[in-house]
């Protein structure tokens, strides 16, 4: 249910009213909740990121890769989890290379694929990212660690939107 008395929900509600909008003002209201908490998310996490000299992209690659069974994936495998351009996934292993966090490795099996594969400094340096992410003094600290509660209210929209590229789908290299 709703807050009511928050100010953006009872702004809109009323101005949406006065204006004589056709419909409700939930799927507006729905899209503006997103939108910022996105916007806030981002800042807060790159904030933190920061830290480690990582950017969100370069994270959220290694964190993939540490969850892999052989710590290693295919660049268009990565492209499609992460759901980012195939230029963008290749520029961030670029900069993980440089940073000796990945290498990469002919797939055994392909021999038009290549494999990023996790060194044992990039499964560190993505353990600390997302220890300190969790830590009440980050700067997403002000979530009180209500990290599931986002994940699961989150959830079935994101599953009704048709979000299913799920990393252990992706167990073949």
């Amino acid at each position: 249910m709703a807050d009511m008395t928050d100010p953006l929900v009872v702004g809109v509600r009323d101005r949406w009213e006065d204006q004589g909008l056709p419909g409700g003002p939930w799927a507006f209201l729905a899209v503006c909740s997103v939108g910022r908490i996105h916007q806030m998310f981002t800042k807060a996490l790159e904030a933190e990121l920061k830290r480690f000299d990582l950017n969100r992209t370069g994270y959220f690659l290694l964190t993939t890769l540490a969850l892999t069974s052989g710590g290693g994936a295919r660049l268009s495998t990565l492209g499609k989890i992460l759901m980012v351009h195939p230029t963008t996934v290749k520029l961030t292993v670029d900069q993980l290379e440089r940073s000796g966090l990945v290498t990469r490795t002919p797939h055994p099996t392909d021999r038009r694929a290549t494999l990023v594969v996790l060194t044992p400094a990039g499964r560190s340096l993505a353990g600390e990212a997302n220890t300190a992410l969790e830590a009440t003094g980050s700067a997403l600290g002000e979530l009180g660690g209500r990290y599931r509660e986002m994940f699961e209210a989150l959830q079935p929209a994101r599953l009704a939107a048709g979000d299913v590229h799920l990393l252990w789908e992706h167990r073949a290299l």
